[in-house]
Order: C-alpha cells, then sequence, then structure tokens
C-alpha cells in the first residue's frame, strides 16, 4: 500500500497513526507544509514494510528519530529541505542493509560524515549537500561499488581529498563544489569510467590542470571554477575531454597559456541548415549548432586575439564571457553574426580598436566593455541606445552617448574592420590557432538541458535520478550567472 501526498497542504505535525499501517509501502509526504519533529510512532514493527519514506521540502525540525534507521526494509530516504539539526547518525551494520537513497541535503546538519555510511553497500545516491558538516571526506567513499550519486557540496568539509575511488566503481556524479578543500584532484578519479558530472568548484585546489581527465570516456559536464588552479589547461591528453564536453566552467582560475586544439570534433554537433523566425521574417542559417552554448573563459590570465572565427562557427552563441584576462587585439565585425546572443562580457581586457556594429543582433541584452582600451564613437541603435555608462567606462577614448564626450557630429557609425583584414591580421600572431581551439572546444558543447535530456532518456535511470542530473546542472548554470552578474 501506499500513500501519495506530495503537495497536499496538510499543516501541522504528522500524525502518529500512520505507524499502524501495517502494509504501508511507500509514504510521501513531501511539499506538505508539515512542521514540528517526526513523532516517535507507538508502533514501530507495524513499518516493517515500509521502503520508501520521503518528507522532503516540509518545515520538519529536531533530530532524525533513530528509529528511521531501524526500519528494515527501507530502500529511499529523503528528508531534504527542512530544518534538521544535530548529527547525522551513525549506521549499524545490520541496520538498512538494503537502503539505495538517502537524501539529507538541504538541512543544518553538522558534525562529521562518520565512515560507517561506507557499510551500505547498496547506496545508489548519497546527498548530503548544504548542510554544515565539517572535518575530512570519508576515504571510504570511494568504495561504495553502487553509487551513482555523491553529493557533499556547500558544507564545510576540509583537508585533501584523500578518497580514494576504486576500480570498478559506478559513479556518475560527483558534486563536491563549495567547500574548503585543498591540495589535488585525486588521480583515482581516472577510475571513475562512468562519470558524467564533476564539481569541484569554489574550494582551496591548489595545483596544476588535472589533464588526465581526457581519459574518462563519458565525463561532460565539468566545473572547476573558483579555486587556486594554474598552468596551462591543455596537452595531449587533454583532447578527447574537449571533443565532447557539454558544459564546462574554469573561471576564477590562474591557468594561463595557450587554449587546448581539438581538430574537427565540433562538427557533429552541426545541423546543415536552421530556418529561425525573428520579428515577423525568416531567417536561414548554415552549420548551425543544434543547441545554445554558454562560453565562459573569466577571470583567468589568457592571452591573444579574439578572432573572426568566433562569429562563424558559433552562431548558437547566447553567453560569452571573457572578462578578466589579458585579451588584446579588436572586437571582431562578426559577432554580428551571432543571431542569438543574449550576454556579452569583454570587459578588463586591453582590447582596441573601435566597437563594431552589432546593433542587428536582436536579443542582445547585456553588453559589459569597460575596463579596456577602445576607441571612437559608440554605435547609434536600438541596443546600444539601451545600455547605461558603466558598460563603457574606463575606456578614455569612447565617446557619445550614453557617455559625456560628444562625438562632434559623427554618425556613430563605423566602418567595422573586414574579416579579411582582422584574418590576415591574426594570421600574424601566434595566438590564432589556439583562439580556434577553444571555439571548437565549445562548439562541441557546453548544452543547456538539451544534452542532459537526451541523456536520461536513452538511458535506463529512474525519474529521481533525471531530476537530481537536471537540479546538478541548473546550479552551475546559475552560478555561471552569477558570477557574470557580479563582474
Amino acid at each position: 500500500m501506499g500513500l501519495y501526498l506530495s503537495g497536499v497542504n496538510l499543516t501541522g505535525q504528522i500524525p502518529e497513526s500512520f505507524s499502524h499501517l501495517n502494509s504501508l509501502v511507500y509514504l510521501d509526504l513531501s511539499y506538505s507544509n508539515l512542521s514540528g519533529n517526526i513523532p516517535n510512532p507507538s508502533n514501530v514493527s507495524g513499518l516493517q514494510n515500509l521502503q520508501t519514506l520521503f518528507l522532503s521540502s516540509n518545515y520538519l525540525n529536531g533530530t532524525i528519530p533513530s528509529w528511521i534507521f531501524s526500519l528494515p526494509s527501507l530502500l529511499e530516504l529523503d528528508l531534504s529541505n527542512n530544518s534538521f539539526s544535530g548529527k547525522i547518525q551513525e549506521f549499524k551494520s545490520k541496520t538498512l542493509q538494503e537502503l539505495q537513497l538517502l537524501i539529507l541535503s538541504q538541512n543544518n546538519f553538522s558534525g562529521q560524515i562518520a565512515s560507517t555510511v561506507c557499510i551500505q553497500k547498496t547506496l545508489r545516491v548519497l546527498d548530503l549537500g548544504s548542510n554544515h558538516l565539517n572535518g575530512p571526506i570519508p576515504q571510504c567513499l570511494g568504495e561504495l561499488r553502487t553509487a551513482w550519486i555523491l553529493d557533499l557540496s556547500n558544507n564545510c568539509l576540509s583537508g585533501t581529498i584523500n578518497t580514494t575511488f576504486n576500480i570498478g566503481n559506478q559513479l556518475i556524479i560527483i558534486n563536491l563544489y563549495g567547500n574548503k578543500l585543498k591540495g589535488k584532484v585525486p588521480p583515482s578519479l581516472i577510475n571513475c569510467r562512468y562519470l558524467e558530472f564533476l564539481d569541484l568548484g569554489n574550494n582551496e585546489l591548489n595545483v596544476t590542470f588535472p589533464s588526465w581527465l581526457g581519459g574518462l570516456p563519458d565525463l561532460q559536464i565539468l566545473s572547476l571554477r573558483s579555486n587556486k588552479l594554474h598552468g596551462p589547461i591543455s596537452d595531449s591528453r587533454t583532447d578527447n575531454l574537449y571533443a565532447r564536453i557539454r558544459v564546462i566552467d574554469l573561471s576564477s582560475n590562474g591557468f594561463s597559456g595557450n587554449l587546448p586544439y581539438v581538430a574537427d570534433a565540433y562538427s557533429i554537433y552541426y545541423m546543415n541548415t536552421l530556418i529561425v523566425t525573428t520579428k515577423g521574417s525568416d531567417r536561414e542559417f548554415f552549420h548551425v549548432l543544434k543547441t545554445n552554448i554558454i562560453m565562459n573563459l573569466s577571470k583567468n590570465r589568457f592571452k591573444g586575439h579574439i578572432p573572426s572565427i568566433i562569429g562563424d562557427l558559433l552562431v548558437g552563441l547566447y553567453t560569452l564571457n571573457l572578462s578578466h584576462n589579458g585579451l588584446e587585439g579588436i572586437i571582431p565585425a562578426s559577432l554580428q553574426h551571432l543571431y542569438v546572443l543574449e550576454s556579452l562580457d569583454l570587459s578588463s581586457n586591453k582590447i582596441g580598436g573601435e566597437i563594431p556594429q552589432v546593433v542587428s543582433l536582436p536579443f542582445l541584452a547585456v553588453l559589459n566593455l569597460s575596463h579596456n582600451h577602445l576607441v571612437g564613437c559608440i554605435p547609434k541603435g536600438k541596443h546600444f541606445d539601451t545600455f547605461e555608462s558603466r558598460s563603457y567606462q574606463g575606456n578614455d577614448g569612447l565617446r557619445g552617448l550614453p557617455l559625456s564626450k560628444d562625438c562632434s557630429g559623427d554618425n556613430g557609425v563605423l566602418q567595422a574592420t573586414t574579416l579579411v583584414e582582422l584574418d590576415d591580421d591574426e594570421e600574424e600572431e601566434g595566438d590564432l590557432i589556439s583562439w580556434q581551439a577553444v571555439l571548437m572546444v565549445f562548439g562541441c558543447g557546453l548544452v543547456i538541458g538539451l544534452s542532459i535530456i537526451y541523456i536520461m532518456l536513452s538511458t535506463h535511470y529512474p525519474v529521481w535520478f533525471s531530476r537530481m542530473v537536471v537540479k546538478f546542472e541548473h546550479k552551475i548554470v546559475m552560478r555561471m550567472k552569477r558570477h557574470k552578474n557580479r563582474y
């Protein structure tokens, strides 16, 4: 028997009487405005058949009662998004022997993660994210051979990542974002042959780029943002990684040197033609990416020019953030081909020349060209007339509205550097190949949503797994957007 009451506005405390339902197998009271402590039932033995207990997204508090950890048939336990506190009870060898799903995220649990959690040999999902857990990550977590998802994000975990991931593990998602982890990325991750999602962002990792990640055959989403990583991000071992990556965020580190080269890896993601209706008229685009893409390499030490190929190759680009680097040269006029571009941030570089006429971009809503070496008149047009002066500040040679310097009769329409001229200039520079490379890299993916949906539809994973993957992808994308807005 099952009680499916998710989303029902029950309010008040959980009734103790449910323990008398001896045949109860499934109990879902999530999203029901319940409050208070979980009661101690008078007849715990009456719940011996309970396999699923979902109490997420309520207003429950207190500690987790010990009787929950003694349920002999429990397979799935989700207490996330409540106000539970205290330490997470240690597991015993004879309890919860069949537990597959343990989700305690978004609560107020504290203390260390007990190594006894590794006793649960049948765990598929361990999600303890967004609590106040501290101390080291138990080394034994890498021994969970059946686990698909390991989420310890947004805690206060510290020390090095000493976990040794055993050969033959089934991990697909590892999320350690937002802790105080130091040292290096554990080399034993190479044993995670099914890994698709890896988020080690917002920690204190201090090492060169783990190029051996290129040996992971299924890795599609990678975030190493906001660490102390440094050095080049490209060698022969990374070619495979960049050829198949879907979402990558390496921002706010100390990466430098050339950008990765991946020859022709992007071609499989093109469709021959695409008809797009914009403002009542049809436009036919050739060799268009099947999905919109995001490119975020901000706050590193990359150098070189932005080549004209960016506008010809990445027509599906809708967010481009190259801010806070050491980029030089001019803004390529081919940006006018980025028809779906919504946000362009080239701030805090050394870019010079004039601003090309990109007023034909129908969706451009965010523009930041501040703190460069731009000169000439700000182009006039529908979009440029809406951007505030902070979009252009820190460019002493710029004039025209919304700045205080007058264009002195100039109509603001400039002769943008031609693509041929720009290409000739770039061929004289040593950085063109590396910039073409990064465009090929991002031509492969950074797919928001559709790739994940495809993965889920083409695999056997249950619906709750699909929801968790989409949630993790959404977290990364939102962090990228917040970071972009901050700078």
